[in-house]
């Protein structure tokens, strides 16, 4: 992609979502992901109201009246995106691919960190892992974070998780916060989400698009599979075909969300070409009622 060109679309991407970030998801994203605890700030006059166990005796001696330590959440958390560029990105029917979708959660997830003043960093995975980017502060480090990921052109097609997972797990050792985003046709990574989920707060986004869980009936078509390059001749008229892709889908929706449960992962599904704010504001509010 040309310089200019790239500079534009970043640009784009950057109104849209940071505008987001700073309207709708900064406050909820504060209040579902929490510091890790509480750091002494300064003390102030004792007010009615306010808790006599926070009355700093000391002070209160030293100038005969009351006064009480203020505290603050101690942030500085470290986001850390794990982010599907497989070649099953490139599929979509309404308005934008995945990949255009998933473009848009980085953005908008890495700009609600930083305004939190948090870290954001970011793994590029396929079935292997394209590029890393360790976590950092500022919207300088978050637009090179985009302008990556609008450009990057992976070296394999193919998904693994598991070994985005098992990466993330051995370079990431203190406690994170982990956003998975993919839409998860991979198989044989349970147990590295379940090792993930337990070191850190592991949340998984699937995107997804409507016409991958239905087979049209539009005849005999060649299909490609967008990861491996394989095409097949499909008969998609054919009931038992259409039979057959409806149970795999429904069976393999069925295992991730018992997957996630039992993992301990929150999670939310977000269609391309339909509106994210409702799902991502969902989701951090389940959070926020549970902690």
């Amino acid at each position: 992609m040309e310089t200019t060109e790239l500079l534009k679309k970043v640009r784009k991407i950057e109104i849209k979502t940071r505008g987001l970030s700073s309207q709708i998801f900064s406050g909820e994203y504060h209040t579902a992901f929490k510091g890790r605890g509480m750091a002494f700030s300064e003390v102030r006059e004792y007010m009615p109201g306010d808790d006599i166990r926070s009355i700093d005796w000391n002070v209160t001696a030293r100038f005969n009246h009351p006064f009480v330590k203020v505290f603050e959440e101690e942030r500085e958390l470290t986001v850390m995106l794990l982010i599907d560029v497989s070649g099953s990105g490139h599929f979509g029917t309404k308005k934008q691919l995945k990949r255009d979708l998933i473009t848009e959660l980085c953005a908008v997830l890495s700009f609600s960190a930083i305004q939190n003043n948090d870290k954001a960093g970011v793994i590029f995975f396929s079935d292997r892992i394209e590029s890393f980017i360790p976590p950092k502060k500022g919207k300088t480090h978050i637009l090179r974070i985009i302008r990556e990921l609008i450009n990057l052109k992976p070296q394999s097609g193919k998904t693994d998780i598991g070994l985005a997972l098992r990466y993330f797990n051995n370079m990431i050792k203190k406690k994170s916060i982990a956003f998975v985003i993919s839409d998860f046709r991979s198989e044989g990574f349970d147990d590295a989400l379940r090792i993930a989920s337990r070191k850190h707060d592991t949340v998984a986004i699937r995107v997804v698009d409507r016409h991958e869980n239905t087979l049209p009936d539009i005849g005999l078509v060649r299909f490609q599979d967008t990861e491996s390059g394989a095409c097949k001749w499909v008969d998609t008229s054919s009931h038992a075909v259409q039979k057959k892709f409806a149970e795999w889908n429904k069976s393999h929706n069925t295992r991730l969300e018992n997957l996630f449960n039992r993992s301990g992962v929150d999670h939310t599904q977000i269609e391309t070409g339909m509106d994210y704010v409702n799902p991502l504001i969902n989701l951090f509010k389940s959070r926020e009622r549970r902690f």
